[in-house]
Order: structure tokens, then C-alpha cells, then sequence
């Protein structure tokens, strides 16, 4: 696919991976509706990018807004959903851990509504996590629901075939705006956090977007996850 002249719709895409996302697509000349909870906090964008506000979480208004943008070539979601529990599961708050699938429900939303009004041939593409695949200690809520959404892309590639594609992209640990601690705080979080991978350093959000654009544009490509994850699946 040629993201030139194609309408796209990214969930979660004022921040982070999303904006990122965003971002390349409008660059590749796509025309961008970039949506979020606080659209705002994104700053001044192309002029092909338009943002609007939705929970994803709110199940009508998803419907009632892609209903309203149909119909589109591209439908991307980076929406993580709420929060996400950490710690070991026999500590956890089952409230929290309930909480982390918010990121499946959604992402359920999104396909559920979205995917009758992606044009023949078009693509859909959300995001995981390398915990889905190699959970590290404290990382249960996480890797259940990657898996969850892994899982789905799975099963729904089958039942969208073949007049449309859906992928799922696997980020490692990626430097965002998710993560409050700033300055040598942060440095030595990531740090950290990616000491025992192939390539020890955090990933950025512009790795990431480029995985989805892969995605995106390859049309050979459905039910697949993409790796970008800097090695942590063999860490």
C-alpha cells in the first residue's frame, strides 16, 4: 500500500508510538485523524492531520465516530485503555489486573466498529507488547493481556480475509511520555530496564512507528506480529 492519497484513523495517536504513527503517515501523505482522550496535549500538527477527542473505553462513541469518518484505508490503534498493574500476581489487586485488560476491550472496540468501514484492501494495525512472549517477574498483567491482543489479531486475520489485513505490532521497552521520571532518574530507569537486551537501550517512538508502517504498507502481510523490541525476546 501507498499511504499517499489514503484516509487514515489512529487511536491514541497524539502521544507516544501513536503521534509517531501519525506523524509518518501524514509525512507519506495521507490524510490523518488522529484521536485520543486529550487531543490537545499533541500541539500543532500537519495540515493534513485532524484531532479529535474519544474514549476508546466508550463503546458507543466509538461506533458513532467511525461511523461518522468512514469510510478509511487505514485504521491503527495505539490506545493503551487506562492503567496497567505491575508486581507479582499473588500481590496484585485483582481490581488491577482487571483494569489492564481495559488495552483489550479497547482495542475490541476499535476492530469491532471499525472494521466494516476500512476500504477493500485496506489495513489495520494495534499494539502489544514483548511481554506477551517473554514475561519478566512483575510483568503478569502485561504479558496476559499482549497475549490477549496477539491472540485476537490472530483469529480475526482469518475472519477479515481476504479484504483486509490486520497486524500487531511487539514493542520492547520504549522511551514515551507514559514515563513520569525525567533527568538521571529516567536514565537510569531505562537503564535498567534494558540491561540484559541484544541492544541495551530503550527504544524510541519513531522504531516503533516505522514497524507499523511496515505493517501498514506490506501488503503480503496479515496475522503477523512485528517485532521491535531491541532483542528482549532473546534476553
Amino acid at each position: 500500500m501507498n499511504v499517499s492519497g489514503k484516509k487514515a484513523v489512529v487511536f491514541g495517536g497524539t502521544s507516544g508510538i501513536g503521534l509517531a504513527t501519525t506523524k509518518m503517515l501524514a509525512e507519506g501523505g495521507a490524510t490523518v485523524v488522529a484521536i485520543s482522550r486529550n487531543p490537545d496535549k499533541a500541539g500543532p500538527m500537519p495540515d493534513n492531520v485532524t484531532t479529535l477527542s474519544c474514549d476508546v473505553m466508550d463503546q458507543a462513541a466509538v461506533e458513532a465516530l467511525l461511523n461518522d469518518l468512514a469510510p478509511f484505508d487505514i485504521l491503527v490503534s495505539a490506545a493503551t485503555g487506562g492503567s496497567r498493574a505491575i508486581g507479582p500476581f499473588l500481590e496484585m489487586s485483582m481490581d488491577g489486573y482487571k483494569a489492564s485488560f481495559d488495552k483489550l476491550w479497547g482495542y475490541a472496540n476499535v476492530v469491532r466498529y471499525g472494521a466494516k468501514h476500512v476500504t477493500d484492501g485496506g489495513s489495520i494495525t494495534l499494539v502489544s507488547g514483548a511481554p506477551a512472549r517473554n514475561c519478566r517477574p512483575g510483568q503478569i498483567a502485561l504479558s496476559s493481556v499482549g497475549g490477549a491482543v496477539e491472540a485476537m489479531v490472530r483469529a480475526m486475520a482469518r475472519e477479515l480475509a481476504p479484504r483486509i489485513r490486520i497486524n500487531v505490532v511487539s514493542p520492547g521497552t520504549i522511551d514515551t511520555p507514559m514515563v513520569a521520571a525525567q533527568g538521571a532518574e529516567r536514565e537510569e530507569l531505562y537503564k535498567n530496564l534494558t540491561k540484559n537486551n541484544l541492544i541495551p537501550r530503550a527504544g524510541t517512538a519513531d522504531e516503533v512507528a516505522e514497524g507499523i508502517m511496515f505493517a501498514i504498507t506490506n501488503d503480503f502481510v496479515t496475522g503477523t506480529t512485528v517485532d521491535v523490541d531491541g532483542g528482549w525476546l532473546l534476553g
